[in-house]
């Protein structure tokens, strides 16, 4: 019998006890309902503040402790101060019973280059052991037993006086004085040779010395005092010569069909900023693969900054998804996505979960793709043959690829990393494909990462730029430099043949005298047989 039917056959009085009875029932169920849901909740907010948490302290500690568990993580933040040799220390007890498999390492070493001078040092038999201890009589050469050590001297600081030959004829005084030509150089009548301020750029910009630094060391080494503002002003002095260098590079990117592009922050002292704080300025770095480097230094991060660049572009723009790039993309411009910024959100989701097969199959088909372009950049192939080849293995691979997301992503929570992770690769998937059609693109934009991994390691040393206007010199350098490094050519060498001459050369002269153009007339060093 149902309830109502139930409630029918009985008497006024109760059947007002059982309607409450039954409403009762009832709110007690939907309060249940409702205690469950947000248990649900709390269990998925737990979880996903487990993952931040667990993904903070990876990131805190380092790969080591990817070996760790949540316990032993949660110990280490007790520890004030503890080192990655601890974390290390920590991750390998866990292991002990497994089985350590070793990586056989060659031994010996490469013999020391032939180029080098050799002075050789003689170390000859002491006087009691140079005769026969049986018979007495003197014992015979034969030969030496060689060992090479590489060896060094201190730097070594000179003046080099220049004296300028004058001449007159005594007998025509009014012809006047004919003296020796002035030699180009990058600071004109300053007291550093354009050698000794190519060094310091070169210790600034690629071992990331702070010039205060290099003037300790000098007065260390050498007794010699030179100032770090005195360094400063060359540095700045060189920087604004090669800015029309760097005007004529962008030039040189520009003609380009293809460029990748990326951005990192600088601080700089500024009055825009508070009291006894830096400014967080950007360096913007356009470049494209086996072409120049070119940053731009802006004040902001803000789209007016690679608008403004970017303005002349005609082509493929490659960049991470940071959306102020977004914006600036034309009607005559393809935009690109970068794989390798994809893998690393597939990557965080497996270094908090790594027995998840979903996260792990991801990355093993990112892998895939990679694969494929291994022996296209090992053979060296054109963009034509690098394009038939994908064509072949990475189109059905991207297929399948984006198949998996779709189905990871409505099985996952929202808020989850491997969630996240989904979410980033399929809002920019159009861009992920770009590569399929256009050989000459790369799968990321590594190239352009490493370019700027100088800018990264020098700021946690030189701190900050002085001023504003130092900016675009700065960029201007570094510029330079990434172009050298990834043309193959000697920084050394082109700076100490192109810095001296840019002030006497016209703005319409300059573009003869960038990396890629003077690397059409550089000869490399001949290796010895």
């Amino acid at each position: 019998m149902t309830p109502t039917l139930a409630l029918n056959t009985l008497s006024e009085p109760l059947r007002a006890v059982f309607q409450s009875v039954l409403a009762e029932r009832d709110e007690a169920q939907k309060l249940q309902a409702q205690t469950e849901a947000e248990r649900v909740r709390l269990v998925l907010e737990v979880k996903l503040l487990n993952e931040a948490i667990r993904l903070l302290r990876l990131k805190q500690y380092g790969a080591k402790s990817e070996q760790l568990s949540d316990a032993q993580l949660a110990l280490l933040d007790l520890e004030p101060g503890v080192t990655r040799e601890e974390v290390a220390a920590e991750a390998a007890l866990p292991a002990r019973e497994k089985k350590l498999v070793r990586v056989a390492t060659p031994h010996g070493r490469g013999a020391l280059p032939a180029s080098l001078p050799r002075r050789e040092e003689i170390i000859a038999v002491p006087a009691e052991a140079r005769h026969c201890a049986t018979c007495g009589g003197p014992k015979c050469a034969l030969g030496h037993d060689v060992t090479e050590v590489l060896d060094l001297k201190p730097v070594e600081l000179f003046v080099r006086v220049i004296k300028r030959e004058k001449l007159a004829c005594p007998a025509h005084p009014e012809n006047g004085v004919s003296t020796g030509p002035v030699a180009e150089r990058i600071v004109p009548g300053g007291k550093l040779s354009d050698a000794f301020i190519v060094d310091v750029l070169l210790k600034k910009y690629q071992l990331h010395q702070p010039l205060y630094r290099q003037s300790q060391a000098l007065q260390r080494d050498a007794q010699v005092a030179v100032s770090g503002s005195t360094l400063g002003d060359a540095v700045l002095a060189a920087g604004a010569l090669l800015l029309p260098v760097n005007a004529a590079q962008r030039l040189e990117l520009l003609a380009r069909d293809y460029l990748q592009a990326d951005e990192t922050p600088v601080g700089v002292q500024s009055e825009q900023a508070p009291a006894g704080q830096n400014h967080r300025a950007w360096q913007w770095q356009y470049s494209a693969p086996g072409g120049p480097v070119v940053f731009d230094f802006q004040m902001s991060r803000s789209r007016e900054g690679p608008k403004t660049f970017l303005k002349d572009f005609h082509g493929i723009l490659q960049t991470d998804a940071y959306g102020a790039y977004d914006s600036v993309i034309t009607a005559a411009m393809i935009h690109a996505g970068c794989w390798a910024h994809v893998r690393r959100k597939f990557h965080d989701a497996h270094k908090l979960d790594p027995a998840n097969a979903a996260a792990r199959d991801v990355l093993e088909r990112i892998g895939r793709l990679y694969a494929v372009e291994k022996p296209a950049r090992e053979q060296q192939l054109s963009a034509a043959d690098r394009r038939a080849l994908r064509q072949q293995h990475s189109v059905a691979e991207v297929a399948g690829l984006k198949a998996r997301l779709q189905a990871i992503r409505a099985a996952v929570l929202p808020g989850s990393q491997l969630g996240k992770a989904c979410d980033y690769a399929l809002r920019i998937w159009p861009r992920l494909e770009v590569f399929l059609t256009h050989g000459q693109v790369e799968l990321d934009t590594n190239l352009a990462e490493n370019a700027m991994r100088p800018v990264a390691l020098g700021r946690k040393n030189w701190l900050h730029i002085g001023a504003e206007t130092a900016g675009p010199k700065i960029a201007a350098i570094l510029s330079v430099l990434a172009t050298c490094q990834r043309l193959g050519l000697p920084a050394r060498e082109y700076l100490l043949a192109v810095l001296p001459k840019l002030g006497g050369t016209s703005t319409a002269e300059v573009k003869h005298l960038t990396p890629q153009a003077w690397q059409r007339s550089w000869q490399p060093p001949a290796v010895p047989a």
